[in-house]
């Protein structure tokens, strides 16, 4: 097939995230297909942004043609984030008569985060005569509405329904992320005969062998801490208010000197909270907090850990399923994971590779974490040995993308 892909976000491992495009993509060039991916030139998801000037860039990834337009740099989520959306789409929407006469697409996918990339994604479906297909990564503007408490009758988020209504109406397939959306997308005037679920997922390869090597300050204070005997809890990935770290600062509070077994806290990441999350553990002994890793270190970091953790508010918008990244490196890592969360979907307890507690309880999770502690090295292994088969099973990138070209025909 031809795909083209439109993804404001999407990434590659030369720019960092998002990744989910780069790895569907190669999956579908290494099966035969061609593929093109329209991107903007800054996201601020990206940890390096690609090289673009005045016009639009192409080039080659992997056997990938990416696109890249030049859209305005912005901060936050303010009006300059707005700015660079509607350039985006501005261009995309311009140049969809080009892109549909040269690239002949047989499917055009509108996967940016946002739903409004779904009138420049029809548009150029209709002038290709290709399928129309919507990838839901976020129920937007629901998201926004329970997560971030945007009022329904907001501009922006009148312009969102609008944008999603129109995909359920119009699109040929709509593939989600999240697996319980039936009930509502079918309250939204879906077709249920056209959804699919195609979930985040994993490059075999990348766990195929060892990780590179840590920084040696972070290497050491995990090897300090496996001397003196202690269990490392672990987690790596972005720090925001929705990762309720601060529910984990307040169980480490209650584990200064575990009864059962001491208990280190190691938190590797970045983001909006990183900051005053480590201010506010600086009186925190068994606590220690590092940047941001290159991904290529991720499984060295993992491996290090003996119980990886990670936590969810407690919010409606869960009930629609998750998806998290994170969770499936903790799988293939082999660690035992304590999962705070209360959501339409549960993987930890599906592989059966950890403890799921309540969201936003430090007790529960102190709990949690303590039993965790006091079971043997080998008997966490056992736990981490499943969630690593369940990954394998339901989450490799080669088994995802032949199910989403799959969806397709």
């Amino acid at each position: 097939m031809r795909i083209l892909l439109i993804n404001h976000y999407a990434g590659s491992p030369r720019h960092g995230m998002e990744f989910r495009p780069y790895y569907l993509a190669r999956e579908w060039v290494r099966a035969g297909h061609e593929v093109t991916i329209v991107a903007a030139s800054q996201s601020h998801v990206r940890a390096v942004q690609p090289e673009v000037g005045a016009a639009p860039v192409e080039e080659l990834i992997d056997g990938i043609r990416y696109r890249w337009l030049p859209t305005p740099v912005y901060q936050g989520n303010g009006v300059g984030r707005l700015r660079n959306i509607a350039s985006f789409l501005r261009q995309v929407w311009l140049d969809a008569a080009r892109l549909a006469r040269e690239l002949r697409p047989e499917a055009v996918i509108a996967s940016s985060t946002y739903p409004m990339d779904i009138w420049v994604a029809r548009r150029i479906a209709r002038m290709a005569d290709a399928k129309l297909v919507y990838e839901v990564h976020d129920l937007w503007p629901l998201s926004l509405i329970e997560l971030s408490g945007m009022s329904r009758r907001h501009p922006f988020a009148m312009l969102c329904q609008k944008a999603e209504n129109d995909a359920y109406r119009d699109c040929d397939r709509v593939i989600s992320m999240l697996p319980k959306v039936q009930v509502y997308m079918k309250a939204h005037k879906l077709n249920l005969a056209r959804l699919h679920i195609v979930p985040n997922g994993f490059a075999p390869e990348e766990w195929a062998a060892p990780g590179a090597p840590l920084a040696p300050e972070l290497a050491a204070h995990l090897a300090a801490q496996q001397a003196a005997g202690r269990v490392v809890v672990g987690y790596a990935g972005s720090m925001g208010l929705p990762n309720a770290l601060d529910v984990l600062l307040d169980a480490a509070e209650q584990l200064p000197d575990a009864e059962i077994a001491p208990i280190a806290f190691v938190l590797v990441g970045q983001g909006h909270e990183a900051a005053r999350l480590a201010e506010r553990a600086r009186g925190l002994p068994n606590v220690a907090f590092f940047p941001a890793i290159p991904k290529a270190q991720i499984p060295t970091l993992l491996g290090a850990f003996d119980i990886a953790y990670i936590g969810w508010q407690r919010t409606p918008i869960y009930r629609f399923g998750i998806a998290p990244n994170k969770l499936i490196d903790y799988m293939m890592a082999g660690r035992a994971i304590l999962h705070s969360v209360e959501a339409g979907n549960d993987p930890v307890r599906d592989a059966g590779c950890g403890l799921t507690v309540a969201p936003e309880d430090p007790v529960a999770v102190a709990q949690g974490l303590q039993r965790l502690a006091a079971m043997s090295a080998d008997e966490r292994a056992a736990l981490g040995a499943r969630g690593r088969a369940y990954a394998l099973a339901h989450h490799a990138y080669p088994k995802l993308a032949a199910r989403f070209i799959e969806a397709l025909r």
